[in-house]
């Protein structure tokens, strides 16, 4: 092989190269949409049935006349909440999980089966530093946060202290909460000393995640359910919980001393989600993930192939014509569609294997028509055995991918430079 037909050849290897970077970025841009597509179909069915729930409270909320005087000296009253947190706080509930199916796309949603329960303690009005004449106890309400009001399936009903009555929906004032539903409560001197009990059961249809926000000055939350792939996040991690093939049982308790926000205050003071925590139900589905990790690894897919190429070219005296080169490079670019499509309805593994197989197969065939050698060709398909082997493999790790990954292109690298020296690359002559 001359020189100069070498050099320039290599030139036109590494321009191939780059050249195909440009359809593993338009593969990489399908992952993402197929990602956004999945995202509407769950944001789709959500819409429906209920989104992510959230519950926030009880909160009880006692409106108040703040006198205000300004520089003309006029005298006026402007209504002001001031807001209570109960001080034990219990939730026992169950998640009753359903799939639903849009397109090729799976969304989990539930039902709930909530009971929540708690105690006010005596409250000390004395901080609001104003006359008793201007609390208007009498429109005293209880307001309990919801996220997706749709997802109430049933009227729910409040049981405060021997009182039975029933929420309406709103929150009375947005100072704390944006959604939910609410109920005016009788309040007395006596009541307030002596604190208050309520009791109350949600029945709630949601999808994805449940949640809530640790009201009480003491929050106990226990929920189970049958599904056997939950997520515990937010805030908090669950003290205890129990994951195995009937499903799941998870329980949290959280002080008041573990949030950033007192027991009581006035008006928008504090905002409380940020503290939200609990359990997302996943279907447990990451081939969007996973694929986008593989294509990451293309360009040196592509570039250890057509290297070998080269380098049989070089040693062993064959000539693979430019155009042979690209047909090869298509064949590589084609298994992350051939992946990408066939994950969507098989395992990742399964549909890993399934494209590399092929992939491998229609190289094969092809470059033993390029070098009717046997032992070329079966070279080509042990090294794509062995470059998509460790693929799969580093894909398999998570904590260890880049360690794993880190150390096979060391050992690339160096099997490469080994075989280089066989070469004389002034005179490109076997040596």
């Amino acid at each position: 092989m001359e020189g100069k037909k070498t050099y320039l050849k290599v030139i036109v290897m590494i321009f191939m190269i780059l050249i195909f970077m440009i359809p593993i970025a338009l593969i990489q841009n399908l992952i993402k949409e197929r990602v956004q597509t999945q995202h509407d179909a769950i944001s789709e069915v959500s819409s429906k049935w209920g989104n992510e729930q959230t519950i926030a409270g009880p909160i009880l909320s006692i409106p108040y006349y703040e006198v205000i005087t300004d520089k003309s000296k006029v005298t006026r009253k402007i209504v002001r909440f001031a807001h209570y947190l109960p001080d034990s706080l219990y939730v026992n509930g169950t998640l009753s999980p359903e799939m639903r199916y849009r397109g090729i796309y799976q969304v989990v949603v539930y039902n709930s089966r909530l009971g929540v329960s708690g105690i006010f303690n005596s409250i000390n009005l004395e901080q609001l530093k104003t006359p008793m004449e201007n609390i208007l106890l009498n429109d005293a309400f209880l307001a309990l946060g919801i996220s997706d009001l749709r997802g109430i399936e049933e009227q729910i009903t409040l049981k405060w202290n021997k009182q039975i009555q029933g929420f309406n929906s709103g929150v009375g004032t947005n100072d704390v909460l944006e959604s939910g539903i609410s109920t005016h409560v009788r309040l007395s001197a006596d009541s307030l000393r002596k604190g208050s009990r309520f009791n109350l059961n949600i029945e709630l249809k949601g999808s994805q995640s449940l949640k809530f926000v640790p009201v009480g000055k003491i929050t106990q939350v226990k929920i189970s359910s049958k599904w056997k792939t939950p997520s515990f996040d937010g805030a908090f991690l669950p003290d205890s919980r129990q994951v195995n093939a009937k499903g799941f049982s998870a329980y949290w308790k959280v002080l008041h001393l573990n949030r950033n926000y007192p027991q009581s205050w006035t008006n928008d003071s504090y905002k409380i989600n940020d503290s939200a925590f609990g359990v997302s139900l996943l279907i447990p589905i990451d081939h969007y993930q996973k694929a986008e990790r593989a294509v990451k690894y293309s360009f040196v897919l592509i570039t250890l192939t057509f290297l070998l190429l080269f380098f049989i070219e070089l040693l062993n005296g064959v000539n693979v014509h430019p155009f042979q080169y690209l047909l090869i490079g298509l064949a590589l670019c084609i298994f992350y569609t051939l992946l990408l499509s066939i994950s969507e309805h098989l395992s990742f593994n399964v549909s890993y294997w399934i494209s590399g197989v092929a992939t491998i197969g229609l190289i094969t065939l092809y470059s033993r028509s390029i070098s009717g050698m046997k032992q070329i060709y079966l070279l080509i398909m042990g090294v794509l055995i062995i470059l998509y082997g460790f693929i799969f493999t580093v894909l398999q790790l998570e904590d260890y991918a880049l360690l794993m990954g880190s150390i096979g292109l060391f050992v690339i690298l160096a099997i490469v430079m080994y075989y280089s020296k066989k070469i004389n690359w002034y005179d490109i002559k076997i040596i």
